[in-house]
This record gives C-alpha cells, sequence and structure tokens, in this order.
C-alpha cells in the first residue's frame, strides 16, 4: 500500500469492499421480501426495529473508524506488534460495547417501540426481534472490530470472503426459520433476527479462526492478549467523533422525514426511492472510501504524505467519474427509476423532482464520502464531524423547513436544501482536505 501503483492498490482494496457492500444490500432486499409475506405488521416491526439498531450502530462505527486509523498507521510504519495489539484492542472495546448495549437493547426494546409509536400488533414482533439481536451483539461488534483490523492492514479480500459465506447462510436460514420450512420451527420475525445472528456468528468464528492461524497480515497471540488502556483511549479519541458524525446523519434523517411527511404519503414514498436510490450509488463509493483511509493511514506511518494525499485524490477522482456518469443518468431517466418502486403518478411526479435536484450534487457527494474518509484515515475525525454538523444542522433542516415551509415551496423547498447542503459539505470537506492539516495529525 505504501509503494507501487496507487491506482492498483486502490482497486485491490476497493472492489472487494464494493463486492460486501452489494451483497449486503442484496440481503437486505431479499429479508425484506421474506418478511414481508408475513404481513404489514411483520414490516413495520423490522423497519422500526432497524431504526433502533442503526443508533447500536453508531458505536460499532466508531470502534471501526479508531481501528483502522491506528491499524493503518502502525502497519504503514511496519510496527506488526503495534498494529496486532490495536486489534486485540477493538476486540476488548467491542466485547465491552456489546455486553452494555445488548442489556440495554433486550430490557428496552419494547418501551422505546411504544415511544416511537408502533401499535400494539407490532411492538411484541419489534420486540422479539431487538431481544434476539441485542443477545447476538457480540457478533456485530466484534464482527465490525475484526474486519475493520484487517481492512487498515490493507486485506479486504479476507473479510469479502466471509461475508460472501454469511451472507449466502443468512439468505438460506431465512425462509426456514421464517416459514417453519423442513423441520425448524415457524418463527415469524424472531426468524429473520436469529438467522442474522446464526450467520454472524458462523462468521465471527471464521474471523477468529483467520487471525489465530498465524496466516493472516494481523496474529493475535495468546500470550499478547491484555487489556491495554492507553491503546483504547487512543482508539476511542479518534472513534468517539465518527460515532457523532453518524448520529447526527440518523437524527438528521428523522427530523427530516418529519418535515417531509407534512405534505403526505406520497411525499415520504418519493422521499424513501429517492433515499434508496441514493444508497445504491453511494455504495461504490464507500469501497473506495475505505480504500482510501487505508492507503492515507498506511502512507502517514510509513512518513509519505505526498503519496498519502495524491491517493486520497486519485480515489476521489475515480468516484467522481462514476457520479458523474450516473448523475446524467438520473436526470435522464428520473421518472423511469421511480416507476420501478412505485406507479402512483404523484409519487412519480414528486420523486422525479427529487431526483433531478439530486443528481447534479453526486460530485459534491463524492467529494465528501472520499474525502471524509481520508481524513478519518490519517485519524481526524474532529474535521469531517463538524463539518457534517454544520452542512446538516446549520444547512440541510433549516433551509428545508424554510423553504418549504416559509417561502411556501412545499417539496420542492425539501429538495432544494437537500442539495445545497451536498454542495456546502463536499466543497468544505474538499477544502479543508487541501489545507493538509491531517497530515501532521498526531494520535
Amino acid at each position: 500500500m505504501t509503494e507501487g501503483s496507487i491506482a492498483k492498490n486502490i482497486w485491490y482494496l476497493a472492489l472487494p469492499m464494493m463486492v460486501g457492500n452489494v451483497l449486503q444490500d442484496l440481503f437486505n432486499i431479499v429479508d425484506m421480501i421474506f418478511v414481508g409475506k408475513l404481513g404489514p405488521a411483520a414490516i413495520a416491526a423490522v423497519s422500526m426495529s432497524g431504526i433502533l439498531l442503526m443508533l447500536v450502530m453508531t458505536v460499532a462505527i466508531g470502534i471501526s473508524t479508531g481501528t483502522v486509523a491506528l491499524v493503518a498507521r502502525h502497519f504503514g510504519a511496519k510496527q506488526q506488534e503495534q498494529a496486532e495489539n490495536v486489534a486485540i484492542q477493538a476486540v476488548f472495546v467491542g466485547i465491552l460495547s456489546s455486553v452494555v448495549l445488548g442489556v440495554l437493547g433486550y430490557v428496552l426494546a419494547a418501551p422505546v417501540l411504544r415511544l416511537l409509536g408502533a401499535g400494539k400488533d407490532v411492538v411484541p414482533l419489534g420486540t422479539s426481534y431487538i431481544q434476539i439481536t441485542s443477545v447476538g451483539a457480540i457478533t456485530i461488534f466484534l464482527g465490525i472490530s475484526l474486519n475493520s483490523a484487517l481492512r487498515g492492514a490493507g486485506d479486504a479480500v479476507t473479510p469479502m470472503k466471509i461475508l460472501v459465506l454469511s451472507t449466502v447462510l443468512n439468505i438460506g436460514l431465512d425462509p426456514l426459520l421464517i416459514f417453519g420450512i423442513w423441520k425448524f420451527p415457524r418463527l415469524g420475525v424472531a426468524g429473520s433476527a436469529l438467522a442474522t445472528v446464526i450467520s454472524r456468528g458462523v462468521g465471527l468464528l471464521l474471523l477468529l479462526r483467520v487471525f489465530l492461524n498465524g496466516h493472516s497480515l494481523l496474529h493475535l497471540k495468546w500470550r499478547r492478549i491484555r487489556v491495554d488502556i492507553k491503546v483504547i483511549k487512543r482508539m476511542i479519541k479518534i472513534g468517539v467523533f465518527g460515532s457523532l458524525q453518524m448520529l447526527i446523519r440518523n437524527i438528521s434523517a428523522l427530523i427530516l422525514i418529519r418535515i417531509v411527511a407534512i405534505y403526505g404519503t406520497s411525499a415520504v414514498a418519493a422521499y424513501g426511492i429517492g433515499m434508496r436510490l441514493r444508497m445504491m450509488v453511494m455504495m461504490p463509493g464507500m469501497g473506495l472510501a475505505n480504500a482510501s483511509a487505508t492507503l492515507v493511514g498506511q502512507n502517514l506511518g510509513a512518513k509519505q504524505p505526498k503519496r498519502a494525499g495524491k491517493s486520497a485524490w486519485l480515489t476521489t477522482g475515480f468516484y467522481e467519474v462514476f457520479m458523474v456518469s450516473v448523475g446524467v443518468l438520473f436526470i435522464i431517466f428520473a421518472k423511469d427509476l421511480i416507476r420501478i418502486f412505485n406507479t402512483d403518478p404523484q409519487v412519480i411526479q414528486l420523486g422525479t423532482t427529487y431526483l433531478r435536484f439530486l443528481a447534479p450534487t453526486f460530485v459534491f457527494m463524492a467529494l465528501s464520502i472520499v474525502l471524509g474518509r481520508a481524513m478519518n484515515g490519517a485519524g481526524d475525525t474532529f474535521s469531517p464531524m463538524n463539518i457534517t454538523a454544520v452542512s446538516f444542522l446549520g444547512f440541510r433542516l433549516p433551509l428545508a423547513y424554510v423553504f418549504a415551509q416559509v417561502l411556501k415551496l412545499a417539496t420542492t423547498g425539501i429538495w432544494a436544501g437537500i442539495a445545497v447542503s451536498n454542495v456546502v459539505q463536499g466543497s468544505a470537506m474538499a477544502w479543508w482536505f487541501k489545507k493538509g492539516k491531517w497530515k501532521s495529525n498526531q494520535f
């Protein structure tokens, strides 16, 4: 990662992560199809549970961000033992987080669902889903911790292979446990959660085997397994702002959907479809962004800040080419894309307008996604968090409300507010990255 062709290194890291992202997205679609056959209450239960689980994931993202930054920096500096120690500490943090959040999730599942307004038919279904997931929380946190350590070391292939196996297992177990096929019990929504926990558990066991057998880039040796408070503090210091950034995004999304809901079910449906399409075009970007984090971290560790910056900009360039191409297609075929998901004339009209506001800002989204993650790889999570906070809380939400309610532009005003915030965030991220202060970040 610190020598040879930068472009080759980018794609060596990015392609496996892209495949992993697509697989995860595919599983979510298949899972919802199976759950959907159980009726509206089941869909509502899984959807509302997903909102709560996203809050849990903010902690996991923080652990991941800190782990990648530290492992990459040590690995680039040829400090093998220190890199492996970071992986060990990530495991300890993952275990502690899974116990605390698992207990809270199990106990508070039903009250929180009621607080969110879940109906009487939804609460028991959602409660069982959250409680089973909470019991298996360790599979989430340890899986993310170990995967992040491997990515930081420059191995994106092993996590992808394990994700492929666990995803196939998950898709296979879903119908068996949801519908009670063959000799399996019919568990409904709970079966979906159990299938996910089992498949994640199998994936975790495979990851542990990789780390303990001595054949991976990182090797966890039993004699070195001990708590290192100093490293954990460094990991938390880096990761906490990554978690806050995701929390800001999630809270903003909840507030924004409330503003959209003022204009009716069709507006919510149009926005939801638009967000789904937006996530699809972001999948390649997340793979490239994670690659940039590893490359920046390792090259800074190798005392090659210029190569680190060049890696980030080249990665951004690759994603920009993709986003410009997709943006043009979104503008031209906006109506057809919305029609794939819904044939209601009003939904199509609102969704088409949304996509045509969103698509021209794809180039700014590319800047934000890749350069923000590149700074995370350098250990600077504070700057991207601040830029995100200003963009979302200072521009997106206020402008969406003012344009829609005060200027009476309705949903068009909301779409305009989103577009402006994308431009602000991407421009600010590029400006701050170009200043280069992240190159001297010490931790």
